[in-house]
Formats: C-alpha cells, sequence, structure tokens
C-alpha cells in the first residue's frame, strides 16, 4: 500500500515541477532582473547594510532584522544540507549550477515580495499587523482576485502541515541524530508496524516538546529565537563549508568544471544527455525554490511584520536571505558533495550524502565530522519548523477570517505533525513538500507579473528620494 501511494505521489511531483512551473520561475526571476536593473547586483551592498541597520520608524512586530532572520529561519534548513545532496544525487552535479542560476534570478523575485509585503499590509485595531501575498493579491490585484489569494493561503497551510515546516525537517533531524548515536539501529523499538531505534524516537519526542513551547509564544517568540541561532548556525556551518574547501583546493576546480559541465551536458547516473540535462535543471530549481523560497511566497508573510516605512528598503533586506541562502550555505553543501563524490553513491540518500561528504572532506576524525554537521542540521531545521509553523498560522488566519479556535487547532495538528515526521520514508517525505510547493508558488507568481509594474515603479522612487538624502 505505502509503496503504490509512493509511486502516485511521484507522479504528481514530476507532473507539478513539469517544464511549464520551471519557465514560470524562471521567467518571473528574469522579467524582474531586467526590469530592475539587475537591482540584485547593484543594490547588493546597500541591501547587507540595511540588514544589519534596523529602521526606528513605521509600524511593525519586529525589527527588519528580526523578519529577515524569521524568515532565514524557515529557508536555512534541511533544504540546504539535505535537500541540496538529494538534488545532485538525482540530477549529478549540474543541478548546483541551475540551483545557483535560479538563486540569482530569485533574488529580484524575493526583493518583490518584500516589497510588495509592506505596501499592501494592514494593520487591525488591536495593531496586528496582517500581511503576505494573499493581501498583496486582494489589495494589490483587486477584491475580485480574492479567490487567487484564499487557494494561496490553503496550500500554504498545507506546506506548512505537511511539507518543508514539519515532515521534511523531522525526518532529516531524526535521520542525523540516529546515524550519529545509532548507526547501526541495535537499539530498536517496534511502532506502526515497522521497528525504529530508540534515538528516532527520544529525538522526535524532545523535539516536539520544544516546537510546543516556542510556536505558543508566538512571532515575537520565534523572532527572539531566531535572531539567536540563525546567525551563530549560519557561521557554523559556513566555516565547515570553507573548511572543507581550503583542505581541498586542488580538488576544487574539477568540481567547478563538472557542476557546469554537467549542467548542459547531464550526469551519466541520471541518463541520456538531454533527458538528465532537463532532470538537472528540475531539481536543481525544485530543491533551489525548497531551500530559498524565492518565489513560493512564504518570505513575504516574516516581511510584513517589520518595523519600516519603505517596502522598497524591506525588500532588499528579503533579498538577502536568497543570497545567504542558496549563492552562500547551498553552494557549499554542494560543492564538497561533488569534492567527495558522495552524491554517487546508491546505498545513501538525503542527510547521508553530506554526512560522508563531510566526513572525507574535513580534517577531523569522522565522528567529529559527523557531530558537527549534527549539530547544524538539528538547529538548522527546529528554526525552519518554527518559522513555518508562523506562515501556515498566518494562512489560517487569512483563510478563516482571524478564527482564532481555527488557528489555534491549526497549531496543534502542527505539533502532531512534527511528531509523525520521523516514521514517514525519505522519498515520499520530499516529494509530498515538492507538491506543496509547487501550488503554493502558482498564485504568487501569478501576481508578481501581475504586480511587477508596482515593484517598478515604488523602486525608482525609493532610489530617487535615496540620491536625494545623501
Amino acid at each position: 500500500m505505502l509503496e503504490q501511494i509512493n509511486k502516485i505521489i511521484t507522479v504528481v511531483q514530476g507532473a507539478v515541477w513539469g517544464l511549464p512551473l520551471i519557465l514560470l520561475i524562471l521567467f518571473t526571476g528574469f522579467l524582474l532582473t531586467v526590469r530592475l536593473g539587475l537591482l540584485q547586483v547593484r543594490h547588493l551592498g546597500k541591501a547587507f547594510k540595511f540588514m544589519i541597520k534596523n529602521e526606528e520608524e513605521g509600524h511593525g512586530e519586529v525589527t527588519s532584522f528580526g523578519a529577515l532572520c524569521t524568515a532565514l529561519s524557515a529557508t536555512i534548513g534541511t533544504g540546504n544540507i539535505a535537500g541540496v545532496a538529494t538534488a545532485l544525487a538525482a540530477g549529478g552535479p549540474g543541478a548546483l549550477f541551475w540551483m545557483i542560476v535560479a538563486a540569482f534570478l530569485g533574488m529580484a523575485t524575493k526583493y518583490a515580495e518584500g516589497l510588495l509585503a509592506i505596501k499592501y499590509r494592514t494593520v487591525d485595531e488591536d495593531g496586528h499587523i496582517l500581511g503576505g501575498p494573499f493581501y498583496y493579491i486582494e489589495n494589490g490585484m483587486g477584491k475580485k482576485w480574492k479567490w487567487l489569494a484564499k487557494i494561496f493561503a490553503f496550500f500554504g497551510a498545507c506546506v506548512g502541515l505537511f511539507g518543508i515546516g514539519t515532515f521534511t525537517q523531522v525526518n532529516s533531524i531524526s535521520s542525523a541524530v540516529t546515524n550519529f548515536f545509532d548507526p547501526n539501529t541495535n537499539n530498536v523499538v517496534s511502532l506502526f508496524g515497522r521497528t525504529y531505534s530508540w534515538s528516532t524516537v527520544i529525538t522526535c519526542i524532545i523535539l516536539t516538546l520544544c516546537v510546543g513551547l516556542v510556536v505558543i509564544g508566538g512571532i515575537k517568540r520565534i523572532a527572539k529565537v531566531s535572531e539567536i541561532v540563525v546567525p551563530f548556525m549560519a557561521i557554523l556551518y559556513v566555516v565547515l563549508g570553507l573548511i572543507i574547501i581550503f583542505t581541498n583546493i586542488t580538488a576544487v576546480p574539477a568540481a567547478v568544471v563538472s557542476i557546469v559541465k554537467s549542467a548542459f551536458t547531464g550526469s551519466a547516473l541520471a541518463g541520456g544527455a538531454m533527458g538528465s540535462m532537463v532532470v538537472a535543471m528540475q531539481q536543481g530549481i525544485a530543491r533551489g525554490i525548497f531551500s530559498n523560497e524565492s518565489g513560493l511566497g512564504s518570505a513575504p508573510i516574516a516581511a510584513a511584520a517589520a518595523v519600516t516605512k519603505e517596502p522598497a528598503r524591506q525588500g532588499l533586506v528579503s533579498m538577502t536571505g536568497t543570497f545567504i541562502d542558496t549563492i552562500v550555505i547551498c553552494t557549499m553543501t554542494g560543492i564538497s558533495v561533488v569534492i567527495a563524490g558522495s552524491w554517487m553513491n546508491p546505498d545513501l540518500e538525503g542527510v547521508e550524502i553530506t554526512m560522508d561528504a563531510f566526513q572525507k572532506g574535513l580534517p577531523f576524525p569522522p565522528q567529529v565530522a559527523t557531530f558537527s554537521l549534527m549539530i547544524c542540521l538539528v538547529f538548522f531545521a527546529f528554526t525552519t519548523i518554527l518559522g513555518w509553523n508562523y506562515y501556515g498560522e498566518r494562512c489560517v488566519e487569512y483563510l478563516f477570517n482571524r478564527n482564532k479556535s481555527v488557528v489555534k487547532g491549526y497549531r496543534w495538528l502542527y505539533i502532531v505533525a512534527v511528531f509523525i515526521g520521523p516514521y514517514m520514508t525519505v522519498a515520499a517525505v520530499w516529494n509530498i513538500a515538492d507538491v506543496f510547493n509547487a501550488l503554493m508558488a502558482f498564485p504568487n507568481l501569478v501576481a508578481l507579473l501581475a504586480l511587477n509594474g508596482v515593484v517598478v515603479r515604488e523602486s525608482k522612487d525609493y532610489f530617487a528620494r535615496l540620491k536625494t538624502m545623501k
């Protein structure tokens, strides 16, 4: 029965992540890149400056940096560690090339999302900030498009509950912890008709309790935890990646050549040249969107809560998230996996591929390398769970007109989903996540295309005013 369900999910995943969605994502990013005059290159320095310099004026519930960390908490997770490895295993090294291309274009997309989130957000009677794609669809495109906003909110809630937010994160955490503490599965218990390591069960219980304690506190507590954990863990992971690159520096040129060449010729493991090139594109873009969420419409939900009065300024801050997530962290993971050749091992899947690469690449004993990666993965995935709980709740809030009972019910369902995540198969988990990601992306991309003129006008006005302030 499970095998049949997995086959159905795989077929659906292949259909929704087909050429139409890939072209729509790339076209949206390309259009915004051209119309904004390569903004992601020209204003990247300014974006990083605004990232650490919070704005004191304007409405909002958290600082711009807090909003970015909340968004990064949801994006920097298993996609950076296990997702990149999964993409390379399925599409070859070329998947990383397409991931980076999609991320570069995605920076313009993320900028537009952040800008629109602030421009069209609303503040209710008690000062609660409401914003995100559902509001820029309804308020920007018009009330007649409210049905599209509802569709986005529905799939957004599903992504949190069944996709990025819970199953993939918890599954990867439990795999990493079990691989470290009980790699041979010596200490087992029977649950749901299958045998699991006690490490998996204990990890699941502890994680569920920790998630429950934080998410009950809402956006302010999530932002506070994220502001501490995300920068620390990102720096640690980047340091580990740099150690691998510098200690294997002679292998880096060959790895880069392999990545670029495979992007256009495909991988021998994936089949014929044209077919495998499409697989590389599909895997790279799908996993890239999973990781940095550009075009998905999730990050603007967090951006809308930022204390700011300038939509374009928050757009720039939001844009840095894609750069940090994919062009820095995912690239380091991908190069490490290619250097080690771990992507070619058919006996490894998901986080096991990256663990193998770190064991081979780091000049430490295997146990130290595995422990270091496990710590990064656990904290990355934990903060992603927190961030997506916030996204999912905002989607439910919009769907049910701020019905607090329904939002509370969603919160408890979310905690239950965290609890059952480790007991699902890796392939099913990633395919389910991809399906919901795609379905969520469609309405958001339609809105970005419809409102691209607004983004351009707001940007021109802001940068013109910025020049006069100097």
